[in-house]
């Protein structure tokens, strides 16, 4: 083994994530899987170390791991129109989740404030509400 090279369990270590995430990353074409080398082990350029730490923040952002792909390949950065569109298109999707979140936020406040006020002889605001019984 080279000393800029790595193994599977060295890498995931220095990328701090799992072993499995690697292999995972690998199935989804996101990391290439070196040959083995020797019949037995597969040595990885310790570059892919940085490659893991963007893909794990890009995750963070929310992008899934299909445009994480699209911005692996694009990550030159020449082509800024498409990452642009990529970044746009995910921001759309963040924004349209934030006001989901904010009408259910409202439906659950509604429903806890109105099962403050009823006693156990009505049904419960919060139950019929998830039952459908009721609209938030």
């Amino acid at each position: 083994m080279k000393p800029n090279e790595l193994t599977i369990g060295r890498l995931a270590k220095a990328a701090n994530v799992g072993i499995e995430t690697i292999r995972y990353y690998q199935r989804q074409e996101l990391l290439p899987e070196p040959p083995a080398a020797d019949g037995a082990f597969r040595h990885y350029p310790i570059s892919l170390v940085e490659r893991i730490r963007f893909i794990k923040r890009a995750q963070e952002l929310g992008f899934t791991l299909s445009e994480i792909g699209t911005l692996l390949k694009l990550g030159d950065g020449t082509d800024r129109r498409s990452i642009r569109k990529l970044a746009a298109d995910r921001l759309t999707q963040i924004r349209a989740k934030l006001t989901d979140l904010r009408r259910m936020e409202k439906a659950l406040e509604h429903a806890l404030h109105d099962c403050e006020g009823t006693g156990p002889a009505k049904p419960c605001p919060i139950i019929a509400a998830c039952a459908g019984s009721v609209s938030p």
